[in-house]
């Protein structure tokens, strides 16, 4: 996640004044439920109506003030995110430009292919409900509790016990999710891997019979897909329902408790109301809490692919940068633009190489062809030669 960072030093301040807008709508949610309360004990008990106007004027100009609010913080969020995830998209296909025959073997086309398009754009997903719901939402639960405790505090104390016992439930799913979606991405990846091998190598599957090999290797890839996805949702699941039984349970004990102080005399049915109101706005902030946590859990698996693509190293005769003079001896570009001299060329966990001995030039303007029967390497030299062709323009 460290490697990622750097990426967002241009939206600074969007990231700073997204959640301080998103704070600032929610302290005007918060005094929705007080401002309802004093229109039931004051406006309705006693039957003011010119009262009643005038709070009802407030919970619009409340209502109003939140919803601009909220909208300068969707904005900062949906800029700082989607301009977040076009650098690390031009990031990744600069240095996976940079990698050798052998590291793309290693990593897989399809991995690639993932990164750049699923694992990116749930980063940027991640980004912005982070920025739009990461402050706002415990915001919300602890105001709410601390509102509450203004209301009654004897009451307050059920808030008190929820509210814990609904963190550990949502950060225990949490950290269980990252793992499983982890391995989902990775499953993910072998089914991509497996469908871009048969487009690309149909002639060859077909010339040596193996259509039967490939349907039972995509079968099994595509069920272990199907497994890890079951079980990612499973888990992911549980953290609704178990919210919703927690935060009713204590839905329940609170009109308990309200309507035995309401006959003795100690609670007014406005501050009942208006501790219902903050139960209901933790129910409604925990869930979306929930999904925040599902969210940022698939975003933090796939910001962990990038970033370890993005550590390693590219193969020396590819980070040339401008200005060096020094170039491998295979390269002598006032007579060749090309020359191989004994070039080898293995594949990642290969035992045989693919390509031995191969020796040839090729002059600025020339054009050379290659000849030879199915399986014997011509795709191997054709991707092989671009990469060394890119080498020398990049000095």
């Amino acid at each position: 996640m460290r490697e990622l960072k750097k990426y967002l030093k241009d939206y600074r301040k969007e990231c700073i004044l997204g959640p301080l807008f998103k704070l600032l709508e929610t302290g005007f949610e918060l005094l929705v439920p007080l401002v309802v309360a004093a229109m039931i004990d004051r406006g309705i008990g006693a039957k003011d109506t010119a009262l009643i106007i005038r709070y009802c004027l407030l919970l619009v100009c409340l209502g109003f003030a939140g919803f601009c609010a909220a909208i300068i913080a969707q904005y900062f969020a949906a800029k700082a995110s989607t301009g977040f995830a076009a650098k690390i998209r031009a990031a990744l296909f600069t240095h996976l430009h940079c990698f050798s025959a052998a590291q793309c073997d290693r990593i897989g086309v399809s991995r690639m292919t993932t990164l750049m398009t699923s694992d990116t754009q749930q980063v940027q997903t991640g980004l912005n409900l982070t920025l739009r719901l990461l402050l706002r939402s415990p915001f919300v639960v602890f105001g709410a509790v601390g509102m509450a405790f203004t209301v009654d505090t004897r009451a307050a104390r059920i808030f008190v016990i929820t509210v814990p016992l609904l963190f550990i439930v949502v950060f225990a799913i949490m950290l269980i999710g990252i793992r499983c979606f982890a391995g989902v991405q990775t499953a993910l990846s072998g089914v991509l891997g497996t469908v871009r091998e048969n487009l690309t190598g149909t002639r060859v599957i077909r010339a040596f019979c193996a259509e039967k090999r490939e349907q039972n290797t995509f079968r099994t890839r595509n069920n272990t897909l199907l497994q890890k996805q079951l079980f990612s949702g499973r888990i992911s699941a549980l953290l609704s329902p178990l919210t919703y039984v927690l935060i009713n349970l204590a839905v329940v004990v609170l009109i308990w408790q309200g309507a035995l102080r309401v006959q003795m005399g100690a609670l007014s049915v406005g501050a009942v109301v208006a501790l219902y109101n903050y139960m209901s706005q933790i129910l409604i902030e925990l869930i979306k809490m929930a999904n925040l946590v599902i969210n940022v859990t698939k975003s933090v698996a796939c910001a962990n692919r990038i970033a370890q693509i993005l550590q390693e190293d590219a193969p020396e005769y590819a980070v040339l940068s401008p200005g060096e003079n020094e170039l491998p001896a295979v390269f002598n570009l006032e007579k060749d633009a090309v020359t191989f001299s004994n070039v080898q060329l293995r594949y990642h966990l290969t035992a045989e190489p693919a390509l031995n001995d191969i020796s040839f030039s090729v002059a600025p303007g020339e054009t050379i062809g290659i000849i030879g029967p199915t399986g014997s390497g011509k795709s191997s030299l054709i991707q092989l030669i671009p990469r060394f062709y890119d080498a020398t323009q990049r000095v």
